[in-house]
Order: C-alpha cells, then sequence, then structure tokens
C-alpha cells in the first residue's frame, strides 16, 4: 500500500493540540515527583528512624516493582471502590507522579550519598544547623550531580505519559490512536507519533546539557 501522509497533515492541528497535553502532563507530574522524591530521598538518607524507613522503603519498592500501568488501572479505576474519586486528568498525573518519585528519589538519595560526609562534619564544627548544612552546603553540589539523572527521569516520565491513554485522556498517543481507527493508515500516523516524541526528548537531552553548563559556571 502506498503511503500517504495526507492524514497527518489534515490532523495536525488535533495532533498539535495533543502534544500540548502530552507536555502539561509530563512537567506537573515530574515536578510533582520531584517534591515527593526529595521528601522521600532526604528522609531515607538523613533520619535513621527504622519505622519512618520501612514505610519509604516499602512505597519506594512497591513503585518500582509494579507496572506503571497496573498503578494507573488501581488508582482510576480501583480507588473509586473505596470512595476515592478523581478525574482521569488528575488520576494519571498522580500516578506517573508516584511512580517517578520512587526512581528519582534513589537519584536523589545517591546524589546525597556522593557528597563528602568530611564537608557535613567541616560545616557542623563551624556552627551550621543540619538544616543549614544541607541547604547551604550539600543541597548544592548533589543537584549538580543528579542532573543528568534527573533528565533522563524527565524523558521517561514523557514517554511513559503514552500510558495515561488507557484511562481515556487525550494525549499524543492516545490521539494518534483515535486518528489510525479513523484512517487505518499506522505506518504514517504512528511514524509521525515516534517523530514527536524524539523531537522532545532530544530538546530535553538539549537542555540537560545546557543545565549542566550553567550549574558549572553557578559554581554548583
Amino acid at each position: 500500500m502506498k503511503m500517504n501522509f495526507d492524514v497527518v497533515f489534515q490532523n495536525m492541528p488535533f495532533l498539535l493540540a495533543a502534544t500540548l497535553v502530552t507536555v502539561e502532563i509530563t512537567l506537573i507530574s515530574f515536578l510533582l515527583a520531584l517534591c515527593i522524591a526529595f521528601v522521600v530521598g532526604t528522609l531515607r538518607y538523613y533520619f535513621k528512624s527504622r519505622t519512618l524507613g520501612i514505610l519509604l522503603m516499602l512505597y519506594v519498592e512497591i513503585f518500582r516493582g509494579s507496572p506503571l500501568l497496573i498503578q494507573l488501572f488501581l488508582i482510576y479505576y480501583g480507588l473509586p471502590s473505596v470512595g476515592v474519586v478523581m478525574s482521569a486528568f488528575t488520576a494519571g498525573i498522580l500516578g506517573l507522579a508516584l511512580n517517578g518519585g520512587a526512581y528519582i528519589s534513589e537519584i536523589i538519595r545517591a546524589s546525597f550519598m556522593s557528597v563528602d560526609k568530611g564537608q557535613r562534619e567541616a560545616a557542623f564544627s563551624l556552627g551550621y544547623s543540619n538544616l543549614k548544612t544541607i541547604y547551604h552546603i550539600i543541597l548544592p553540589q548533589a543537584i549538580r550531580i543528579a542532573i543528568p539523572s534527573l533528565m533522563n527521569s524527565f524523558s521517561s516520565i514523557l514517554k511513559d505519559s503514552s500510558l495515561v491513554s488507557v484511562i481515556s485522556i487525550t494525549e499524543l498517543a492516545r490521539a494518534g490512536n483515535l486518528i489510525y481507527y479513523r484512517t487505518t493508515r499506522p505506518f504514517e500516523i504512528y511514524l509521525t507519533l515516534g517523530i514527536f516524541y524524539i523531537l522532545m526528548t532530544v530538546t530535553i537531552s538539549l537542555f540537560s546539557k545546557y543545565l549542566e553548563g550553567r550549574s558549572r559556571k553557578w559554581g554548583l
């Protein structure tokens, strides 16, 4: 069958609108995941409470050890059975954020561990409190170390966002499926989707390199 990309151009406004939804979901999910990860990673590294450590470890292992698709189904279709009802958009963001937060928390914890412990001891000897030591000395160095991995996590959340199509969110992947059902032109549609995702991940990669360069300039 001869390729015909007219179907792509005819549906380009729909695809671009769906791309904006994908970007919106990815950004919100990543920022929320980052907040979760900083809390979990910091608590697991600095606070040695056995009960808290077990609870946080369970969160990390559960969300890293089970498929994101199952997590989305559980949040959107399972929670209403116990009285927790939310929109598909909220459920998609929550699922991506909790899953991403579990992975990113390990990046944060590893970044803290990579900073020389002697710097923390030196800060204490100079009268810095634990909180000031983290904020002024440990965190800037940890962020610089974590930037490449954090950008990789951002790319992962972007690609994983295609899974929210299963709970009827019309993002890029679902838009492509809807166009395919109407036109039965799979090659042209899915090739276009692939190009869209590649362009977005390449943009993230370039932004990551920019951030790494700026962090060196700022002396982080």
